[in-house]
């Protein structure tokens, strides 16, 4: 028997209906994949430090508010705040789209505001690191509110069964957008001279086409996906609507749910420790690139291209590792991968790109697959009927939560002047990640969430 997907107005059996909402949910992670790659990952990293290093006049550090900030150490920093002011947002927006069944005008308000900051960093240069470090924070928080949202529509959108394809597609939406706006990018930089922009000016116009690109797509998710009102949560049918203080209320009772699920909770945690290292090797790999490794922008982007290309492939072939020997055996085996692949960059030599580019394939090959197999593991410790809460604290986990990762790789480099010394700190989540997990029971997990447990988990 499979649950109903609710519409306005009750069920939804058209399945044409619900077809045409899910090829529109596919396109916002079209829209927004390109700022994780493009700004994120690519350019706005050095090119944020760069400004920073200008702002200090030949000195180490830049003052903001009196506070000594190494340069190197500013696009990590900026990161990790953005995180924390996410934290703080996504209870609070989750808790007004639940009540009052309104998720798409907050999808595009944080769609369209983490659209405008990414559009306003074409105005970064000379030394407006400040300016820089604040668009981030805007966009990447609105970015993580944005895709709470995204997520939450995948179980009014989709039956059960249907739901692993529906979720891929989307993925696979997300890193072929990716992969297309950085050749477009690639094109730009390497031949900006023949465009008579200066490398600046390049840099500048693919960070703003990343937000244009991002507020133009999520037009289509806007006109499809539909909204839905919902019950009030068990228990708090008596609160007003839209409350402040609602979305922390709603998150408390579900983490205290959770203890009666202590096996659920400990995966969670486990995700938590190495999601925060794969989120910040992602994140840092360009300003470790650039700064410890010598290289070029055009070596960067290629090297994301790769990643974006092998992480399809990745994901597939993890997939079937999985069918084999169960996705958390699988995850295991990614997680000792990523140690090397920390390993590796360590020792990798400055100034080699052909090592770098096998650097980069190596991620890619495990950065889809960990993901993807991450939620599906999850999802068989959720208790039925409790989907949407519990994946709001997933995704409350996958990106509000990644800020310790950036902050360990700001403070390692700033105290020690290396960013080597930086990339190697953070085996320190895989390992432990790696050791939470494997304590986990997730049979026995999905067994006491009253879930059919496969063969092979």
């Amino acid at each position: 028997m499979t649950a109903e997907t609710t519409g306005p107005e009750g069920p939804i059996t058209d399945p044409a209906g619900r077809l045409r909402e899910q090829r529109g949910w596919y396109f916002y992670d079209f829209a927004c994949s390109v700022y994780s790659t493009s700004v994120v990952t690519v350019f706005l990293g050095p090119y944020l430090n760069s400004l920073a290093k200008t702002a200090a006049h030949g000195g180490d550090h830049v003052r903001p508010l009196g506070i000594p900030i190494h340069v190197d150490s500013l696009f990590a920093y900026a990161v990790s705040a953005s995180l924390v002011v996410a934290i703080v947002a996504m209870p609070l927006v989750s808790a007004a789209a639940d009540r009052q069944g309104r998720k798409k005008p907050l999808l595009a308000a944080a769609a369209y505001l983490g659209a405008g900051a990414t559009t306003c960093m074409f105005f970064l240069k000379d030394d407006r690191y400040l300016l820089g470090a604040l668009l981030l924070i805007v966009a990447n928080a609105a970015l993580a509110v944005s895709m709470m949202l995204y997520n939450s529509y995948l179980p009014q959108i989709s039956e059960p069964e249907e739901r692993d394809t529906v979720s891929s597609r989307g993925w696979a939406f997300g890193y072929t957008s990716g992969a297309l706006v950085l050749v477009l990018n690639l094109v730009l930089y390497s031949a900006h001279d023949s465009f008579g922009l200066g490398e600046g000016e390049a840099v500048r116009i693919c960070l703003a086409s990343a937000g244009l690109w991002w507020g133009a797509f999520a037009l289509i998710p806007l006109r499809r996906l539909r909204d839905r009102r919902l019950p009030p949560p068990a228990g708090d049918e008596g609160a007003p609507r839209g409350a402040v203080g609602a979305g922390w209320r709603q998150l408390r009772a579900t983490l205290t749910d959770m203890r009666n699920h202590p096996k659920t909770l400990a995966f969670l945690l486990a995700y938590l420790v190495y999601n925060d290292g794969v989120q910040t090797v992602i994140s840092q790999a360009a300003v470790f690139g650039e700064n410890e490794l010598g290289l070029g922008k055009t070596t960067l982007i290629t090297a994301v291209l790769l990643v974006q290309v092998l992480a399809v492939a990745g994901a597939l072939a993890m997939g079937r590792l999985a069918r084999t020997h169960g996705a958390k055996r699988t995850i295991l085996g990614a997680l000792v991968v990523w140690t090397f692949i920390l390993l590796a960059g360590y020792l990798l030599p400055a100034g080699a790109p052909v090592f770098f580019y096998f650097l980069a394939a190596a991620i890619g090959l495990v950065m889809g697959g960990t993901q993807a197999l991450s939620r599906s593991l999850f999802s068989h410790t959720v208790p039925e009927g409790k989907e949407a809460e519990y994946f709001s604290a997933y995704e409350l986990s996958d990106r509000g939560l990644s800020w310790l990762g950036p902050l360990v790789f700001g403070l390692v480099n700033q105290l020690t002047g290396s960013y080597r010394a930086a990339i190697i700190s953070l085996v320190i989540f895989f390992v432990a990640g790696f050791v939470l997990l494997a304590r986990v029971p997730v049979r026995e997990a999905a067994r006491e969430a009253g879930n059919d447990v496969p063969e092979r988990i």
